[in-house]
């Protein structure tokens, strides 16, 4: 007979939590200042969908992110965030040009087009960036029955390849856009390493330069769970509450999500933490330069670093630290760091690297 099965606890940890890596910032669990408010904000009732103190109070804070026009719409997650800004600025017939490797085109698994109806209209690009000049690469055919109407131009800031637009880049990318009758979406998923890399608020490179609408990064920088797509020139848009809706992202228990936001942006956690883990990603970039044989792709702006080395090593590193090929038949790796990153983490990490180098 089979020995009676041990009776099945709820409450008991599953993982090492000593053990790190330099996957992903989603890797790390939620700041212990977002646990407390949402313990915070727990107990008693709160009208649902958003009708609730915690999500009245997140708007007077974005608005002092992001001025008095500003609004927030908290939704579940990052690709939801991308989906409902980008359909709140285009038509059904609409298109949206973004760069070659932006997260809408290459991970969000097709959902801006199988989920939002868009087209996305992409541009080859050597750091992840835009500029007017690329743009006008499909940044045409508006008349033309045939073609998807380019209404959008989204970046991301920071960019995929862990790079950095400076606020006067993305001024003339929204010139050059709005310009042409087209609106501007800013993929901020990590907007708070670019704020703390480039020392400006927010609003420098948002809706001080010209930007429509963005998706507000949280989970990367902290949270547990949630983000939030702000709209910046209200004209720009219509019907976004139906939209978050229609799109699956409106949470009934809203407050969960607002008071996370709260948590991060009311007074400096949301820099504290991006500025923690940009400086990790400099102690790993300084670190990795004095390995022979290991070449850093692309400016270390944010807490990525993108690295070539020999696939062996790559695969063999990868059984001590978890992380990801970039594109792996070149041998290309991306290192990320994230708010709870150590200086241990990072010496660690190095010397591991070194080691598995010096193997050949």
């Amino acid at each position: 007979m089979n020995p009676p099965k041990a009776p099945y606890t709820a409450a008991r940890r599953h993982h090492d939590p000593a053990v790190r890596g330099f996957a992903s910032d989603n890797y790390a669990g939620a700041h212990p200042e977002v646990l407390a408010a949402l313990a915070l904000a727990n107990g008693g009732h709160q009208v649902a969908y958003g009708e609730d103190d915690y999500t009245a109070n997140l708007q007077r804070i974005v608005r002092s992110h992001f001025g008095a026009t500003a609004e927030a719409f908290p939704v579940f997650n990052g690709t939801g965030a991308n989906v409902v800004a980008l359909q709140a600025v285009t038509d059904r017939w609409g298109a949206v040009i973004c760069a070659e490797s932006a997260h809408i085109n290459v991970d969000e698994g097709g959902a801006p087009e199988r989920m939002g109806g868009l087209k996305l209209l992409t541009v080859p690009t050597p750091d992840g960036k835009l500029t007017p000049e690329l743009i006008d690469r499909q940044a045409y055919g508006w008349d033309d029955e045939h073609r998807a109407m380019p209404q959008v131009v989204s970046i991301t800031q920071s960019t995929e390849l862990g790079t950095l637009y400076t606020p006067e880049e993305i001024r003339a990318i929204c010139d050059h856009a709005h310009a042409h009758g087209m609106k501007v979406h800013l993929d901020g998923s990590r907007i708070s390493n670019a704020a703390a890399s480039l020392d400006v608020p927010m609003r420098t490179f948002t809706n001080a330069v010209g930007v429509d609408i963005l998706s507000l990064g949280g989970t990367k920088n902290g949270a547990l769970f949630g983000e939030a797509v702000v709209v910046l020139t209200p004209d720009a848009v219509s019907h976004m509450k139906h939209l978050r809706k229609l799109s699956m992202q409106l949470a009934s228990k809203m407050r969960f999500v607002s008071v996370q936001l709260e948590a991060l942006l009311a007074k400096d956690l949301w820099l504290r933490n991006a500025r923690h883990a940009n400086e990790m990603a400099q102690r790993l970039a300084e670190g990795v330069r004095a390995v022979h044989g290991v070449e850093i792709l692309h400016p270390v702006q944010a807490n990525a670093v993108f690295a070539r080395l020999p696939h062996d090593v790559s695969e063999r590193l990868q059984k001590r630290y978890r992380f990801y090929f970039w594109d792996e038949t070149a041998g290309d790796v991306r290192w990320m760091c994230a708010f709870d990153t150590t200086e241990d983490d990072v010496d660690g990490f190095v010397a591991a690297l070194k080691e598995e180098m010096a193997h050949g």
